[in-house]
Parts: structure tokens; C-alpha cells; sequence
């Protein structure tokens, strides 16, 4: 026979008083870890409350079946409430810094709530020992019907208790890419990178080729390899050297700073040669958005290294005087970007065609450093779309904005007449189309007509003092007596520099 209600009260609110207790024990303890600590001790005071009324009011009920069911309903509730506590408890506060893996104590619950119905199915009168012993068949269906389940129970005990694989940990299975997000004990479910949940079966992950792409505890990087394409014409070694210069000077979001990006060349095909780019990636999840990045980088690298990305091949024929027109009109177009900008305005339309001809256009990616304080300089970079920030970089790389430039403008100029090293970091700010000219281009029109150069000098000394006055307003040091006068020195540099003698 059951033993008396009113004793069975006792013992639940012994019970019920323990899920209390090691809910307050939980308090000190980080949020992660007391989590469901309350939430099972008001449950468990719920199901005691429930027990007490049933006591109270019970006598009521004629149908002593129903009341032994709504009994041994709550016990069972109470019990999944007590057991899950103590388990929480020793594994997630007191045993925290084991880090047991989740899958044991749903294990253990399984278990302990087995145990649990076997000892009440016995304290009501229920020999379930005999009847599973005395019949064949029952046990052979048991034992058929639990071999998938043990099966499953067994691989999540194997994943978890060796952390092969772990949570937020990036995997590649089944040729899809994506992160483990919650490891149950029968599946694991996995987030791609498209949102997709995908729930895979812990004995698949067991059998099947499972590849780690990152851990987010890892002390080393994921590489990424992006692909790209470049013709015969070029050789290989310059190639790989412009893409490697250009990318280690860009500043990309999401790509680690080491180990350092590579570009290699890895085979040659019909009528072009493939590269790849091999880059650290912070957060894989983000890895399509920087391929993209660094594609663009590359296409503008190349783009001003004039090293052609091959098509398909054709044969086409063009006219010659299309040709020239062409050429003409870019021509044109370079020369009115040139007559923009204020220090060409001592220039003839002549020399500034002859200028336009000399320029090399240039491609910027955001994020691409044009060039960097302390850098030896010969060359202006005429802006003609887009938008360049200067700043100040210290040698602990810490920088200050000093000024942005928009189109049309320029950058440079002390570097093309003079020589001098750059004075501030250039960065483009989105995607940009410079020209850039050399001193070789400039050095021809000086020759020709040195009395430009007082003219230039003046254009250089009112750049310089908008940029002192720029730097007096941030805060730096402002521009003194000396330096009001110093178009006399700029005329000197510039002779110097371009060896014009006088």
C-alpha cells in the first residue's frame, strides 16, 4: 500500500526546501551559471503547494484512483523539479571550471528520473522486475527498441566527453559551412552562414569526415584563399609583389593582422595564370563580405600596376583613327581634371595636355593607403572621384585626422616638387580614381619654362599655410614667423630638386 499522504508532505517539503537552498547558493555565481536555479525552485514550491491542497481538499475526490494519479503527478513533477536542481547545481556551479560537457547531466537526469519511477512504481506495489523477467518478449522489444537511442545517446556522450567539436565552433560537413550553435545528446545543430538551422544526427557526425574550420578560442587564424586571374603578359614575380605591397599597406576590416596576407601563384591555365590570396580572418562568419574586400583591393592593385585580368579571347579589329580618337579624348578628360586644380593654373593648356599625358590613373579601394608619413616621395595624386583622408600617424600608429579631400583636388604636391618626405598618412575613404604624376612627367615643362616656379611656389607656400592653419585649430603647434615667408624656401627646394640651377 502507498504510505500515508500527510508523510509523503513531509518529504517534499524537505525536497522542495533543498531546490530553494541551492537556488540561493547559486546567487554568487555569474548569470550563465545560476540560470534556471530560480526558476526550478518556484516550480518545485508549486508542486509542493499543489500536494498540500490535495491533502487539504482530497477527501472530496470518491474516485481513489484519481486522487493516487494526481498524486504521484505532482511527486513526479516535483521530482524532475529536485533532481534537475542538484544536477545544475554540481555541474554548472559547483564543478564550473570542468567545463562538463551539457550532454552528461541530461544523462544523469535520465537516469536519475528512471531510478526514481522504478523506486515509486515499487512503493505502490508495482513489481516491475517481475514482469520484465517473465516475459520474453517485452524485454526483446525493450532491448530492439533502444538500440537506435543508445546508439544516439552514446555518439553525443563521445562528442562531448572528447569535445571534438564544441559550441561556436565553425564546421564544414557535408560540404556546407556553418556553426554549431547547441549539441544535444541524440543531434547537434548547426547555423550557416545563410541562417539555416541544420539539425544533424550525432552518429552521422561520428561516422562522417567532419572538418573544424575555426574555434573562436583559437590562438591561430583561419586562412581564406581568394582566387584571381592575371594575363601571360605578366610575369609572375611582379605580379605577386604588387598584390602583396598593395595589401599589406590597405587596411581591411575582419582580416587578422597576422599571420601576414600572401598572395601566391598556383598554376597556369589556358590563356591566364591563377593566383590566389591566402588571408587570416577574424570572424569566418564574415569571411564572404571580406573575400569581397580583398577582390576589390586586388582589382584596384592591378588596375594601377596596368596588368591586365584576361577574357575569353577574340579577335577584334579597331581602326586606327578610332584608336587616336580614343586616346585624344582620354587625353581631354585628364586635361580639364588637371585645369581643376589650382596649383596647375600657371600652366599653359599645352603644358597641361602635355602634363595630362604623362599621368597614370590610379584605382583605390576603401581602406587603401596611398601612402604613409615619412614615405620618400617624387609623385602628386590628382583626385578625380571619391574621397582621401589625411591624417597624422605617430611610430606607435596612433593617428589624428587632419583633413579630407574631396574631387576634384589633390595630394602630394610638396612630394612632387620638392622631394621631401610625405608629412601625413593618405587613406581612401570609399572607392577612389586618382592620376598620378610623376616627376619625370613635370620635370620636362620646368625645364622648358623655369619662370613657372615662382608661380608654383606660391600656390605650395598657401597649401601650407591652410594646412597650418588646419593643425593651429586642432590644437597642434601653430605656424611661426618664419614659416610666413616661405615661398623663397619652396623656390629653392624645387630648383634643387629638379636641378634648374640659379
Amino acid at each position: 500500500m502507498p504510505p500515508d499522504l500527510a508523510d509523503t508532505l513531509y518529504d517534499a517539503s524537505l525536497y522542495a526546501g533543498l531546490t530553494v537552498l541551492l537556488a540561493l547558493l547559486s546567487l554568487p555565481a555569474p548569470p550563465p551559471r545560476r540560470r534556471g536555479s530560480l526558476a526550478m525552485a518556484a516550480f518545485a514550491l508549486a508542486m509542493l503547494a499543489g500536494l498540500w491542497l490535495l491533502h487539504a481538499f482530497g477527501a472530496g475526490i470518491d474516485n481513489r484512483t484519481l486522487h493516487d494519479i494526481l498524486r504521484e503527478a505532482l511527486l513526479a513533477l516535483l521530482a524532475v523539479a529536485v533532481l534537475r536542481s542538484v544536477l545544475h547545481f554540481v555541474v554548472h556551479v559547483v564543478l564550473a571550471r570542468f567545463a562538463i560537457p551539457s550532454i552528461v547531466g541530461d544523462v544523469l537526469l535520465g537516469l536519475s528520473l528512471i531510478a526514481y519511477a522504478l523506486v515509486r512504481l515499487n512503493a505502490v506495489g508495482v513489481n516491475v522486475a517481475g514482469i520484465v523477467t517473465t516475459s520474453a518478449v517485452i524485454t526483446g522489444a525493450i532491448a530492439f527498441s533502444a538500440q537506435e537511442v543508445l546508439g544516439a545517446l552514446w555518439a553525443g556522450l563521445a562528442l562531448q566527453a572528447d569535445r571534438t567539436i564544441r559550441l561556436g565552433d565553425w564546421i564544414r560537413h557535408d560540404g556546407r559551412l556553418g556553426q554549431i550553435t547547441s549539441i544535444r545528446w541524440r543531434t547537434t545543430t548547426v547555423r550557416t552562414r545563410n541562417n539555416e538551422l541544420i539539425v544533424i544526427p550525432n552518429v552521422q557526425l561520428i561516422k562522417d569526415k567532419v572538418n573544424i574550420v575555426a574555434r573562436p578560442d583559437a590562438a591561430e587564424r583561419t586562412l581564406r584563399e581568394v582566387p584571381f586571374f592575371v594575363a601571360y603578359e605578366h610575369a609572375p614575380s611582379r605580379v605577386v609583389a604588387t598584390v602583396n605591397e598593395a595589401l599589406q599597406r590597405a587596411e581591411v576590416p575582419n582580416v587578422a593582422p597576422q599571420p601576414a596576407t600572401q598572395c601566391l601563384c598556383m598554376r597556369f591555365e589556358d590563356h591566364r595564370i591563377a593566383y590566389n590570396v591566402f588571408y587570416p580572418v577574424v570572424d569566418v562568419g564574415r569571411g564572404r563580405e571580406t573575400d569581397s574586400e580583398m577582390l576589390a583591393h586586388v582589382f584596384a592593385a592591378l588596375q594601377r600596376a596596368g596588368m591586365r585580368i584576361p577574357m575569353p579571347q577574340r579577335d577584334v579589329f579597331l581602326h586606327q583613327e578610332a584608336a587616336d580618337e580614343a586616346r585624344h579624348r582620354q587625353v581631354d578628360e585628364r586635361a580639364r581634371a588637371l585645369a581643376a586644380i589650382g596649383l596647375f593654373a600657371p600652366l599653359t593648356d599645352a603644358e597641361r595636355r602635355a602634363l595630362a599625358s604623362e599621368v597614370h590613373p590610379c584605382l583605390y579601394a576603401r581602406g587603401d593607403v596611398l601612402f604613409r608619413k615619412g614615405d620618400p616621395a617624387d609623385s602628386l595624386f590628382v583626385l578625380s572621384r571619391g574621397r582621401l583622408a589625411i591624417v597624422d600617424e605617430d611610430a606607435r600608429g596612433l593617428r589624428q585626422p587632419l583633413a579630407a579631400i574631396e574631387a576634384p583636388g589633390y595630394v602630394g604636391e610638396m612630394g612632387l616638387l620638392t622631394g621631401q618626405p610625405r608629412a601625413a598618412t593618405v587613406i581612401a575613404d570609399g572607392e577612389v580614381q586618382c592620376f598620378r604624376l610623376d616627376k619625370a612627367g613635370f620635370d620636362a615643362i620646368l625645364r622648358n619654362r623655369p619662370g613657372i616656379v615662382e608661380a608654383l611656389s606660391q600656390a605650395l607656400a598657401r597649401r601650407q599655410e591652410e594646412n597650418d592653419a588646419t593643425r593651429q585649430a586642432q590644437g597642434q603647434r601653430a605656424p611661426g614667423d618664419a614659416e610666413r615667408g616661405r615661398a623663397r624656401e619652396i623656390v629653392r627646394r624645387i630648383r634643387q630638386f629638379f636641378a634648374l640651377g640659379g
